[in-house]
Formats: structure tokens, sequence, C-alpha cells
């Protein structure tokens, strides 16, 4: 009786078990959304279900009533797109439906999401998998407030505790499609009744440690001990660890009390924290503390295992470009590969599986940090990001790993980097794309619509109905007896704009189709901000403004072309001027009449520890421009283009990111200010920015020489405007535009997407 009794009791659970399972499974939301094909069954273990497990070195997934192995191949997907902050949620669910049929057409088979998104996120995503036989996996983050943790620098407080596990039973209850989240300002909310769990593959909880919080942690509850928990225990762990552990228990035992699921666990790291020890690390902070995941374990009642997952780039921190034995490390292809060495040792410092959760470079115009085998943060073209994205993908692979996830999906305009952080207004971000912030493009998809292609083609301006900034059918200014006048003849200037450039075109009455640059260069003067600047052209033109010039772009060749600035105006100088070696033989005023390269920071001055090499402060030019095709339709397209020459028509395009101009945000029309008087804070709101362009015969030494007719030091072929005999420039027509506040975007999968498309489909 007491045997019968039992069994019923068995069977009721099973069955309330089963109805909870079943319950979303069947809802008329489904049956709305059209045909349903292999819908996953979960695996069933005493009472427990799950349809992910870790096993060896693999995670697998339950398919068609058998375990499958997965090697993970997939991408992060953030919460924002253009003209919104991540905490708005205002990604829509068509949107979302859209980007889960491009990713699983790269065939990818994992997507990770680092925090709670709006519903439209797990509706599509149930809706996608509902109906497609290759399975598009989730591995579902938790993300804890960085603010509350920095300021109590103790993970322990209540302030960090409760929340934070008050998120994970969120989130626990959001996969379950058994969730009502009121509004909360940053955060998602709404309606969740996609039930998506047999998709979810894996927790990963946090954040990447702040090393300075950890040890703090660790240091006011050293007493801590390990951790004993109902289904996570530690051994010889730190009190960081411990915590950890005690979170990874919470999880486990919410989502099996409220819903008998169970999936594998990990927590989110990086090799700031990682377990190794770096002597040629130059910064403390990047080797202060490690937080272990081979500490943390657990019981037997839990049938989905654990792994450890880390963020590792190939270019920081910076013991990975000066460690020795990583520069001289040979990968699998006989190749020097500091970050396959990185890895290899990571490998054999875990006893757990290891993914690799972040990946990747930037396919973006501005450069952060230099890996010295190419591996960039930055100044890369799109299909650079592609093949060096393909390459850390195959090191993570050849090193034993369980896969990794590239960073990232979508374009995120909101993001900053350390060295263009203080040249931007940081509330306006989200409004416009900046080409010089690397963390902004580590997409493989682009939201910049790319007005106007710079391929040599008008008729994209002719779409755009963009009216001559000036027109004039006259010749030259001044001829010259070398025949060669119509080639330095102007007839039209052209601008316009988008959410990332300002355009330019060119068009001159001739052009030399083997060499345009042989008897003419140009200069395109621009005055931004009224009271400064330079009354004096360079290149000894002999032409004055009326108002002070602020930047002056120099059209001299395919390969010795730039952009300068006026020595006052640059941001750079004020910024790192006390930290260059050869210092100024002359002060920095107004009207100097002096231009400066465009540069930005690379590394501030330091010393490797293992070695008491001491490193200079680097940096690099970035104001020079790069001819070439900046057309995605085009054969030869090259995203990193600035300029293109189109000799048989005569013309030249041009495109200039806004932060090149000191623009702190385009969508206000708010530049950089007087910083010698109001530091990096000053700004100004402007009219529009006005433009000239002045054509000249190039001497031997690139400057302007003389003309047969010239007089004096008045050496211009043409301007526009007009310049007066005593070489004064007219007056400069000045480029406007409206403000916006909804930006214009226009999705573009990037030439990486293919590579990494015809990549995952070998792997």
């Amino acid at each position: 009786m007491k045997k019968l009794a039992v069994t019923g009791s068995l069977l009721l659970l099973i069955a309330v078990a089963t109805f909870m399972l079943m319950r979303d499974w069947s809802t008329t939301d489904r049956e709305s959304r059209g045909d349903i094909t292999n819908i996953i069954t979960p695996y069933e273990r005493e009472g427990t279900f799950y349809t992910a497990q870790i096993k060896g070195n693999r995670l697998q997934v339950y398919e068609k009533n058998a375990w499958k192995d997965m090697q993970i191949k997939g991408v992060n997907i953030g919460m924002a797109k253009p003209g919104t902050w991540p905490g708005e949620g205002g990604i829509t669910e068509e949107e979302y439906y859209r980007w889960l049929e491009m990713i699983s057409a790269m065939n990818a088979n994992v997507i990770r999401v680092y925090t709670l998104h709006p519903p439209g996120f797990y509706n599509a995503l149930k809706r996608f998998n509902d109906t497609h036989e290759s399975k598009l996996y989730v591995m579902q983050g938790v993300w804890i407030e960085e603010e509350t943790l920095s300021s109590t620098m103790d993970a322990f407080q209540p302030d960090n505790r409760e929340p934070f596990m008050k998120d994970i039973e969120t989130v626990i209850n959001v996969i379950h499609g058994n969730a009502e989240i009121p509004a909360r300002p940053g955060h998602a909310s709404g309606s969740y009744k996609a039930n998506i769990s047999p998709y979810v593959t894996a927790w990963i909880l946090g954040i990447e440690w702040d090393p300075a919080m950890v040890n703090q942690t660790n240091l006011v509850n050293a007493g801590t001990g390990d951790y004993a928990g109902k289904y996570v225990f530690t051994e010889s762990a730190a009190p960081f660890e411990n915590w950890l552990a005690g979170m990874f228990d919470h999880t486990l035992d919410y989502e099996m009390a409220h819903y008998q699921w169970q999936r594998p666990v990990s927590f989110t790291n990086w090799v700031t924290t990682d377990p190794l020890e770096h002597p040629s690390e130059p910064s403390e902070s990047e080797d202060l503390v490690s937080v272990n995941p081979n500490v943390i374990h657990l019981k037997e009642e839990i049938y989905t295992g654990q792994f450890a997952s880390y963020h590792v780039y190939p270019y920081y921190p910076e013991f990975m470009n000066y460690e020795p034995a990583y520069l001289e490390y040979k990968d699998q292809h006989g190749k020097p590969n500091n970050y396959a060495a990185y890895l290899n040792d990571l490998k054999n410092a875990n006893n757990l599986p290891v993914l690799i959760a972040e990946f990747g470079v930037p396919s973006s115009r501005g450069l952060t940090h230099e890996n010295p085998f190419g591996m960039n943060q930055g100044f890369l073209s799109e299909e650079d990001q592609g093949k060096i994205n393909a390459c850390l993908y195959e090191d993570i692979v050849y090193a034993g790993m369980m896969g990794g996830l590239i960073f990232t999906w979508q374009d995120e305009w909101f993001k900053r980097t350390w060295n263009t952080m203080d040249l931007d207004n940081p509330d306006r971000r989200p409004y416009w794309s900046n080409a010089q912030t690397n963390e902004q493009q580590f997409g493989l998809l682009s939201f910049d619509r790319l007005k106007i292609r710079v391929d040599g083609s008008t008729e994209d301006w002719e779409a755009s109905e963009t009216p001559p900034l000036y027109e004039k059918e006259s010749g030259p200014l001044q001829p010259d007896a070398d025949g060669q006048d119509e080639l330095r003849t102007l007839s039209r200037v052209y601008a316009t704009h988008d959410e990332r450039y300002l355009y330019l075109r060119l068009d001159y009455k001739n052009m030399d189709i083997s060499n345009p640059f042989k008897a003419m260069n140009t200069l395109i003067a621009f005055n931004t901000l009224q009271g400064q600047g330079n009354m004096d052209l360079p290149n000894l033109t002999g032409v004055k403004a009326q108002e002070g010039i602020d930047f002056v772009v120099q059209l001299q060749g395919e390969d010795t072309s730039r952009l300068i600035v006026d020595s006052y105006y640059d941001l750079f100088q004020f910024q790192y001027g006390d930290q260059l070696e050869e210092e100024l033989s002359y002060p920095i005023e107004k009207n100097s009449g002096r231009f400066h390269p465009i540069r930005l920071a690379l590394n501030r001055k330091t010393t490797i520890p293992s070695t008491g090499e001491e490193l200079p402060f680097t940096f690099y030019e970035t104001g020079k421009l790069m001819h070439g095709n900046g057309n995605p339709e085009s054969e030869n397209y090259n995203s990193l283009a600035d300029f293109y020459v189109n000799p048989d028509k005569a013309m030249i395009e041009l495109r200039l990111p806004w932060s090149l101009l000191n623009v702190k945000d385009p969508s206000t029309l708010e530049i950089q200010g007087d910083v010698w008087n109001g530091g990096m804070q000053s700004s100004s709101i402007i009219d529009g920015i006005d433009i000239a362009v002045i054509t000249y015969k190039p001497g031997a030494d690139g400057n302007a020489a003389l003309l047969g007719t010239s007089s004096g030091t008045l050496r211009v072929a043409d301007s526009l405007p007009e310049t007066g005999n005593d070489g004064m420039l007219g007056s400069m027509s000045r480029y406007r535009w409206e403000s916006w506040d909804l930006p214009q975007s226009t999705e573009r999968l990037k030439k990486s997407y293919d590579v990494i498309q015809e990549l995952f489909k070998k792997e």
C-alpha cells in the first residue's frame, strides 16, 4: 500500500511537470504564426528536464531523441540599435526575427545575450526555432549593476546580492514564458509568454569583473571559507568565488524548484581576472587578482555540468603583445601567434571545458590598440575583420575549446573607447556613427546608410538632389604656360552629409588620366569654430582667408593626402603634448600659421615589469587619408576608403568622419570649443561649416610652384570662392544641415559576414 502511494505521487508529479512543460508549447500564438516543425522535446531524467549538457569537452544538445555534440559557433547580440540606448529596449520583434534569419544563414548555431531582452526577442526566437530545422540556441546572461558593485566594492553587500538574485529569478521565469515585468528605467519589461527553455543551452552569469572590486571583496570577507550549498560547493575558494558559487546555487535551485529544469552553468570571465600570472603585464590592475572557475563544483544531482567562459582578444591586455613566449609561439600553421599562445595557456589552466564567449576585431577607421601580428583593435577593413575573426576562431578550435562567440552581431553606436571618449558628447552617442571609435564597429551588421558611396559615380549625388556649393564656367584664376590649366580649373563643389560622414565632391574642368596629381594639387579649407584658426593657408599658396581656417585637406596623391588641423585646435596636442618626446619649438597660439597632423594616442609610457624595458608613449596619424572605393557593391570595395579619384569624370569624392573635424555631435551641430580656455568640456553650437577649395601647381617639394602669370607670392591656380589679386580669399560658402533626434540607418551585412559564413559552413 505504501509502495502504491509513492508510485501514485510520482505519477502525479510527472503529470504536473508534463503539464507545465506543454503549457506554452501549444498556444494559439504558435498556431497563428504558421506551421511548426521539429519542436525540441527535452530529455527527462528522474523528473528533471534538460536539452543541453556538458560531455567531455563539448556542449551536447538533445535533438530528435538523441544527444549530439555541438561545436559552438556563434555571436553575441546586444540590446541597442541606432537612436536608442541599450536600456530602452528599442529593437522590435521583427528586427530580431530578421537578424535571427541572417545569423542562421551564416551557419551559426548559438547566440548569447548578456541580459534580459524585450519580449520581442524571445517571441522571435521561439517563432524562428519552432519553424526551422536548424535551431539557434541561446546562452542567456544575467547582468549585475556595475555602479552598485563599484560603489560598495563588496559583492556580498545586500545591495549587490539581493537584486542580482532577484534578476536571476526573473530571467528564469522569462525563458519559461512565465513573467510579467513592470516598466523600470534602463531595463527590459513587458509580458513574456514565449517558452524558449528548450533552446537555452546555458546560463552565463555576471559581467567582466572589476579586479579592484574582486580584490576588495576578498579582503573584507577573508574569513568566509568555502561554500557548501544545495547543488554547489567549492574547494579552496576565495571569497568572491564563494559568492559566485552561491549565485550558481541559487540559479540551479530556483529553476529546479519552479520548473524541474536544469542546464549548464558558467560565469563571465576575462583575461584580466583569469587564473594565470602575467609577468609582462605593465598595469598592476590587469593582473591584480584571479577569479578561478576551477574551484567551483556541482553536486551529482546536477546532470548538465558547468564550463568556464572567457572574453579573449588578441591585443589587450598589454602582456599579450610583450610576453616573449607568446611572441615566439608558433601556431598550427607554423606562424608566430600570440593569441594562439595565450589560448594554449588558458586551456591548460582550466580543468573545465572552456568557451571563448567573446572574441573579435572591429572594422573601424579609428585604431586603439596594436597587435604585433596585425590583429589590431581598429583601422581594419570589413574584409580584414572577417579574415582575422576567422583566424581567431580557428585558433580557438585548435586549442581545444568548446568553440567561440564573435563579438558582436550588430554595430553599437552608443559605445565609447578610451582614446576618443573625450572627443564627443557622451549623451548623444547613439544618434550618430563615429568612424573613429572602434568599439562601435565590432559588428558583422552595419547600420551606416552611406548616403554617398564614394566610388566615382555621380548617381548618388543626383539621387539626393544635392545642389552645388559652388559653380562656375570660367577658366582658372591664374593660368600657366605648361598647357595644363584645365587640370587645375574647378567647375563645381558639392557637400552633403549623413550620420557618419561629411561628403564632398570636387568637379574639375579636366583631369590627367595617368596621374591626376602630377600637375594639380588641391586644398580644401574648413572654418568650423568662429574666432580662431589660421588666416594663411598652407603649402605656400599665398592665399589668406577672411575667417580663420581650422582644418585643411591636402589632396596631393593617392598615398600622400591628409587632413591637418590648426595647431591651436589640435586636441591631441592639448591632451598629450606633455608626453611627446619632442617639444614644440613654438608656442601654441591663435593664428600661428601652423597646422598639425591629426593624431590619436595608442599607449601611454609604461614599463614591462618582467624585463624593466621602458616603452614610450605611442600614437599614430589618423588624419592620413586612404584612397579607395567606398561602395560596398563594388568588387574593389574598401570600407576604410576616404576619397576616390575618377579621372574620366574629372572628379574627386571625399568623406570625412565627423570626429576628424572635432565635431562632438553632428546631430545637434555641436563642435569642440576653445580647449585652451575651457578644457575638453568646452563646446560650441554652430550654424554650419564654411568651405573653400584651392588648386595649385605642385613643385618638387610638394608646395605651390610659381605660375607663369603669378605675381609676388600668390601661387594659387584656381579657387572657389575666388581669390583676389591681393591673395584674399572671397567669402566662403557655408554648408548647413538640420539637427536630428532620430537618425536614419540602413541594415547592411558587412564583407566580414561573408567570410564568417564560409568559415562556419566548414567547421
